[in-house]
């Protein structure tokens, strides 16, 4: 389902619409992605992944049932985000962290919101019971905000746990549950 979400601010007041991801978005999600890879702290990442690499993290995405989704202004793809699991041990099998990325001359129009907000919500329609936010760089103001205004909560700082672009970086980690969180038992 597309779902279309009114912005404002920032260059342009158009509206971004926001569904899932397909194979041949890849190219347009990894030129969004190389940039934060070479020049930001929001990923530990140094190598920007080819296009092939990105494709087969979103047939993974895919194939968990998770959601994979992209942003698009005026038929471009403006960013992108997905759900993926937050550990690899079975016990965290109810919980996800999201990645959000949004290309670098769109920042400030609301995509990232719209993009979190849609995530969230398909998120809420599985089993899932909590959503982590593994914010790179304790500096990212942004995405920190972002996170807040939609229920995260500020979980701790992982100081000085990974170097890159000539610094030491911080992890910050937020939590917000999802549906009825931890008030019940999965029913599995």
């Amino acid at each position: 389902m597309d779902t279309l979400f009114p912005v404002s601010g920032g260059v342009s007041a158009a509206n971004v619409v926001v569904e899932s991801a397909r194979p041949q978005d890849m190219a347009a999600v990894q030129a969004i992605y190389a940039p934060h890879v070479l020049q930001g702290l929001a990923t530990f990442e140094e190598q920007p992944p080819s296009v092939d690499e990105m494709a087969r993290r979103h047939e993974a995405v895919l194939a968990l049932g998770l959601p994979f989704l992209v942003a698009r202004q005026g038929g471009a793809v403006v960013g992108y985000c997905y759900a993926g699991p937050y550990g690899t041990r079975s016990a965290f099998r109810y919980c996800l962290e999201d990645s959000i990325y949004v290309d670098a001359h769109c920042h400030g129009r609301g995509i990232g919101r719209a993009l979190l907000q849609e995530l969230l919500a398909r998120c809420e329609q599985g089993p899932w019971r909590q959503m982590i936010a593994v914010v790179g760089h304790s500096g990212n103001a942004g995405s920190i905000a972002l996170h807040s205004s939609f229920g995260f909560q500020h979980m701790g700082v992982l100081r000085s746990v990974g170097f890159k672009l000539g610094q030491w970086v911080d992890i910050v980690l937020m939590q917000r549950p999802l549906g009825q969180g931890d008030a019940s038992r999965p029913s599995d």
